[in-house]
């Protein structure tokens, strides 16, 4: 057996046994109108562990993106890196963990699928200061072929607690008060993208990464079965009015620049495979 298959039973073993409470969960969601899941002890902790340590702690060979939207870095590339993370990563595009995953979401005649060129996905890193501000996903993969449908996120930095910062955060319907989901060690995220999944990353607040595995699914049908594109679109926290305006302002010149050029946000960081 392959690594990447055994990270694939893993998988499989832990979300069979939680989807009854999943499902329940994902159907009901609180402080949001943004379907979600959350999963915790998804892989043995000394796998967890392993997978923490093959991030580059430094984040170098990762590309970074810096403005007022956000502050992070990023790769698509994981051939540069330790083999455990292209197999994880890759562990969660195995088709019969995408098959549970929107069978848990209700979404499995909808013929769910992941990206293998990882657009805008792959791995992530946050130090101290970086953060995310509210926004929506791009509406479609590269190709503008197919809408995307859900987030898959895990993050396996040890010991992560509330006040380290760099919580996952899902809004209320006009982006006024976050719910928050800390990015707890070996936990695993789930959530809808659509029209109004406004969704963030608090700052972080410690000296030392905070690390995620990415993964994005995608079908052929919209959330809502009607015709829409969209470029990633960002707007300021409640109390940065000035960041809001100009996101205002700034998404509805990407989105023209966007239609017009057929450039995707990220296109150049995809994985060649």
């Amino acid at each position: 057996m392959t690594n990447q298959e055994n990270y694939t039973q893993l998988l499989l073993a832990r979300l069979a046994e939680a989807q009854a409470d999943l499902r329940t969960r994902w159907a009901n969601p609180n402080g949001t109108k943004t379907h979600h899941f959350v999963l915790d002890s998804v892989f043995p902790d000394e796998l967890c562990e392993k997978i923490y340590n093959a991030f580059p702690k430094d984040g170098n060979g990762f590309f970074d993106r810096e403005s007022f939207r956000e502050k992070k870095r990023t790769s698509a590339n994981l051939d540069a890196y330790d083999p455990i993370l292209a197999d994880v990563t890759y562990a969660f595009q195995d088709p019969r963990v995408v098959a549970l995953i929107a069978d848990i979401c209700g979404m499995s005649d909808e013929k769910i699928e992941p990206d293998p060129k990882l657009y805008a996905g792959g791995l992530s890193m946050m130090f101290k200061g970086d953060f995310l501000n509210p926004h929506i996903d791009n509406s479609h993969d590269a190709g503008r072929g197919r809408y995307r449908r859900l987030n898959v996120l895990y993050y396996p930095a040890p010991e992560w607690k509330l006040e380290n910062g760099g919580n996952f955060e899902l809004w209320n319907e006009d982006k006024t008060v976050p719910k928050t989901l800390v990015a707890a060690t070996n936990r695993l995220v789930v959530m809808e993208t659509n029209k109004d999944s406004w969704h963030s990353v608090s700052p972080v607040t410690v000296d030392r990464p905070r690390c995620c595995v990415s993964n994005y699914y995608f079908s052929e049908i919209s959330p809502d079965k009607t015709d829409y594109f969209h470029v990633t679109s960002f707007t300021g926290r409640p109390e940065e009015k000035m960041k809001r305006a100009l996101g205002t302002v700034d998404n509805a010149l990407r989105n023209v620049v966007s239609r017009a050029l057929k450039i995707g946000r990220g296109k150049n960081e995809m994985n060649d495979e």
